[in-house]
């Protein structure tokens, strides 16, 4: 990507070596509504309540704040992050003045280890994720490297779709598409709920074609082999390839992101169309 004559966005906020000193009381209240968060986001909650012992102890919540240098490549990956944000920035506030809205800039939350949300508290295991709370995006850069030697989903522009996809939670949480998806499945069955999180996901990647196709077009963003990387990354955290990976089967009503093909599919119609009136894949008769 040529990306290093980007802007840079005045939307991170660096909380890298910050450490949460104490958990929530009450119970570990703040460690459950963490796990229904993560189950939002196609987590496996029982990932953040086996190690929400690494966060919690008894009394009030609180953080304490280390020395942190990053290295020179964490340092880049940061800078890279920054541009993207910005580049997402500009795209979507052009899409909105288009159509008569105002885009709301959302914040980019860079972290280590855990983090502290308006959607409770997050462990770097949740991966990147969006919380419509406080409009805020969070990720922790070690993901990047889990994206590349698990996933093997390698190059800038994997690591651009992923937060091009979050940035698609922003714009459905603004469009009131997050609101009204909450409040419906609260009235469905866990199946129900599960199939109406997929759409919402796949919507998201097909926004972060959308974001691409408007980058490139304007500011000949992409090179050779960028969209492979996309496509390879959008197919690497497919439902079925990961419960493959992890569990040896794949069970199709537990899916919440969809599967590798389907997060192909929509990333790739944003990326042609452009367009996001071609992202409604909740009235698509086949996704």
């Amino acid at each position: 990507m040529r990306w290093e004559r980007g802007r840079r966005s005045r939307n991170v906020e660096d909380r890298r070596g910050r450490r949460i000193a104490a958990g929530v009381g009450g119970g570990g209240i703040g460690m459950v509504v963490l796990a229904l968060v993560a189950m939002y986001f196609g987590v496996d909650p029982r990932v953040v309540l086996q190690q929400g012992g690494n966060l919690a102890g008894p009394g009030a919540g609180g953080r304490q704040s280390t020395s942190y240098t990053p290295s020179p490549q964490e340092a880049r990956l940061a800078d890279f992050v920054s541009v993207i944000l910005a580049d997402t920035e500009q795209t979507w506030s052009q899409i909105f003045k288009a159509r008569g809205w105002r885009y709301e800039e959302p914040k980019l939350v860079l972290f280590s280890g855990s983090v502290k949300s308006a959607c409770g508290m997050a462990q770097a295991a949740m991966g990147p994720f969006y919380c419509p709370g406080d409009h805020k995006v969070y990720i922790d850069l070690a993901f990047y490297r889990e994206l590349k030697e698990r996933h093997h989903a390698p190059g800038d522009f994997a690591q651009a779709y992923v937060i091009a996809h979050e940035i698609g939670h922003h714009v459905q949480n603004l469009l009131g598409v997050s609101s009204q998806v909450r409040r419906a499945q609260r009235r469905m069955t866990k199946k129900q709920a599960n199939a109406l999180s997929v759409r919402v996901e796949l919507q998201a990647d097909c926004y972060a074609g959308v974001w691409a196709n408007n980058a490139h077009r304007d500011r000949h963003l992409l090179e050779e082999g960028d969209v492979e990387e996309g496509l390879n990354a959008a197919s690497a955290i497919g439902d079925d390839r990961l419960q493959k990976e992890a569990r040896g089967y794949v069970t199709p009503d537990s899916f919440t992101h969809g599967t590798s093909s389907q997060r192909v599919k929509w990333f790739r119609i944003g990326l042609r169309e452009g367009d996001i009136d071609a992202c409604d894949t909740f009235d698509a008769a086949q996704l």
